[in-house]
């Protein structure tokens, strides 16, 4: 029997709250999306992701070769999206197209293979099968807020995914209802047909990524203990004449700029001293000497890209910044929330772990005296333990 796999990534994730889609969010160094697709290799002979090609190429790059086929596109809703890749299976030529076929959430990283194993063996005698766990939990009906109804929890499963199918029954189930377009699962179309869907135990660790809390739910399995680490960072410009003033990644109206070798931005410097700080991997210099010529007048954004993809690559996630400018003048308030939105955006962060603000030193010293900015930064980051 030839099993093929549909990994869907098309979603936007709204409810996640970041602007990356949550399927491609960073967990234990690597994209969710990832652990997907390797818990579900070891069982099919072909595996199809729908969604964003270059996202997904990203993501999957160096992984199952000759198994994972290149994306296809995918639709409006998560059934359009279905259909989609059921097409792009049905296009193959006859040898390669799949007996059955499993469908799978990507924001679904950590799937035990004895789950995926029951739902292919339930299929021997069933149209479709589909992993649940049992509603634990008494349940309420809310209205506006106030309990309506107790409602009986007898009987109800909570579903999840991989959903396995007999590959022709499904082409034929959701072509017939591409128009409606309204299944929020595939077992839903079985059970408008009148198929007979086997239910099959599922496991409470098989998290779907929904808020950001299950990220940190989801790092406990898959990853290493999380240990907190923090850093902090300082550092100082003098004004220039003839420059910009380019401050936490946005250019600030003023009539001087900084000096520096690159453009000079004293906020996104010292940040990036934090971030190395709390990873103990020394200071922007290492990574950016001013000595060389390619960081001259270089946009710092791509400094706090750099330290952002260096948390990442540690397995880690950044928990807050907190960055503070010292200087009489400009006024940072009418700037500070386009700031914290940019900073939030180069580190691929929620912007609620951002924080921007400033002060000045009563007219003491060289910034109250106009001669410069200075700034100050911490950072709290949570990152897999080191053993030497």
């Amino acid at each position: 029997m030839r099993i093929a796999a549909i990994l869907l990534a098309a979603g936007t994730g709204s409810r996640y709250g970041t602007a990356l889609p949550k399927q491609f969010v960073s967990l234990a160094g690597r994209a969710v999306i990832r652990h997907a697709a390797e818990a579900l290799l070891p069982h099919v002979s072909l595996l199809l992701p729908v969604g964003d090609a270059a996202m997904l190429a990203e993501a999957l790059d160096g992984l199952g070769a000759g198994v994972i086929r290149p994306a296809v596109p995918g639709g409006a809703t998560r059934q359009n999206s279905v259909l989609a890749g059921l097409e792009a299976l049905d296009r193959l030529p006859a040898a390669e197209k799949p007996d059955l076929v499993l469908v799978h959430d990507g924001a679904r990283p950590f799937v035990p293979a004895a789950v995926t194993r029951r739902v292919i063996e339930a299929l021997e005698k069933q149209d479709g099968a589909i992993p649940c766990v049992v509603v634990a939990d008494t349940l309420k009906r809310n209205r506006d807020g106030l309990i309506a109804e107790t409602v009986s929890r007898e009987g109800l499963v909570r579903a999840q995914t991989p959903q396995g199918f007999h590959f022709p029954l499904l082409l034929s189930l959701h072509r017939a209802a591409a128009e409606a377009a309204d299944a929020t699962d595939d077992a839903a179309l079985l059970e408008r047909a009148g198929r007979a869907v086997a239910l099959v135990q599922g496991d409470e660790d098989n998290i779907k990524l929904t808020y950001e809390e299950d990220l940190v739910r989801l790092e406990r399995l898959v990853g290493p203990a999380l240990m907190p680490r923090t850093g902090s960072g300082f550092d100082v410009h003098a004004f220039a004449d003839d420059r910009k003033l380019i401050l936490c990644g946005i250019e600030v109206p003023f009539e001087r700029g900084l000096a520096g070798h690159s453009d000079a931005d004293v906020g996104i410097h010292t940040l990036c001293d934090a971030i190395y700080g709390a990873l103990a991997e020394g200071d922007i210099g290492r990574f950016f000497p001013p000595s060389e010529n390619e960081w001259k007048d270089a946009d710092s954004a791509r400094f706090l890209v750099h330290a952002g993809e260096r948390i990442r690559a540690r397995g880690g996630m950044l928990v807050n910044a907190d960055v503070t400018l010292i200087c009489e003048r400009p006024k940072i308030g009418p700037h500070s929330e386009p700031m914290r939105a940019r900073l939030a955006e180069l580190l691929q962060v929620d912007l609620h772990r951002i924080s921007v603000k400033a002060t000045t030193t009563e007219r003491l010293g060289f910034t109250g005296r106009g001669e410069g900015i200075a700034c100050l930064a911490s950072v709290t980051v949570m990152v897999p333990e080191l053993r030497s």
